[in-house]
């Protein structure tokens, strides 16, 4: 993995600063091209790998990149599924039934009626698998080296104990993909325990990492400790804290903590990317003298 990734937050109005923001964002960014133009931004910084959700309209920016193979031929972009919101927007206008035609391949529609909650309870491997398979066909034709399961159905399958799910995941994602597994929480310490536990070594996972312990379920010096003894490979999100650190002092923590092997960051213009992406080139150069 690149030391910097690039975030999607700015283009679908996810701001954890104010909801002003988020209006302006979505304002901004309703045209793919104000998309591209931010992407292409930061590739001219040397940020090669986007960071995305499965969200409709990134198959229309994957469409703009297989359109353009000289030009996005290092190209890597990390798939993060599922995007919960629009399965929640298609259960609203479709109904349960309508969102699972319009998202769910193959004769799983048949067999579940056929076999009600029995078939979901006996094949629950399947039917990820399938879904995964739904999320995936956006990106045909792109490099996606790892593949992640975001922190609502990670969280949520820690929660429920339902460690297998996560175990068939990181399996499948390999067999089928040939990538590696990545996961999203806000329980970084939990989940690598039971990744760990299901021989499951040095997995990547994705967390909120910052100086102010924004999100970080456990407190910042559990994390701090897991950082510094155990075997993972952590990208390291949110570390603004939701806006309540200032970037040169957010980038510094995070740069000086063991076991971060990359920074993921969203930005919504040329001189944010900049800036970001300097103060992480800073900072690593001045840890590596040190």
């Amino acid at each position: 993995m690149e030391r910097i990734l690039f975030g999607d937050n700015q283009f679908f109005a996810v701001n954890h600063i104010s909801d002003e923001k988020s209006r302006a964002q979505s304002i901004k960014f309703k045209d793919d091209s104000a998309i591209i133009k931010v992407l292409d931004d930061a590739m001219a910084t040397g940020i090669n790998t986007f960071m995305c959700t499965t969200h409709d309209r990134i198959a229309n920016i994957c469409d703009i990149i297989r359109a353009n193979p000289e030009k996005y031929k290092n190209y890597k972009i990390f798939p993060c599924m599922p995007y919960a919101h629009k399965y929640a927007n298609a259960v609203t206008e479709l109904g349960i039934a309508g969102t699972l035609k319009q998202y769910v391949p193959g004769n799983f529609f048949g067999s579940l009626f056929k076999g009600g909650m029995a078939y979901l309870s006996k094949d629950y491997e399947s039917i990820m698998e399938l879904m995964i398979d739904a999320e995936m066909k956006m990106f045909k034709g792109i490099n996606t080296p790892v593949i992640f399961l975001q922190n609502v159905i990670t969280d949520l399958l820690l929660g429920l104990r339902a460690v297998d799910v996560l175990v068939a995941f990181h399996a499948y994602i390999k067999k089928k993909y040939n990538a590696e597994a990545g996961f999203i929480t806000m329980n970084m310490p939990k989940l690598l325990a039971v990744l760990e536990a299901k021989g499951i070594e040095n997995p990547i996972i994705c967390a909120s990492i910052n100086k102010a312990g924004f999100r970080m379920s456990g407190g910042k010096a559990v994390y701090e400790e897991v950082l510094k003894t155990k075997k993972v490979r952590v990208i390291a999100m949110q570390v603004l804290g939701g806006g309540a650190i200032h970037p040169k002092e957010a980038i510094e923590y995070v740069c000086g903590l063991p076991n971060i092997e990359s920074i993921l960051f969203g930005a919504s213009s040329k001189i944010n990317i900049d800036n970001t992406s300097a103060f992480i080139h800073h900072f690593d150069a001045q840890n590596k003298i040190s």
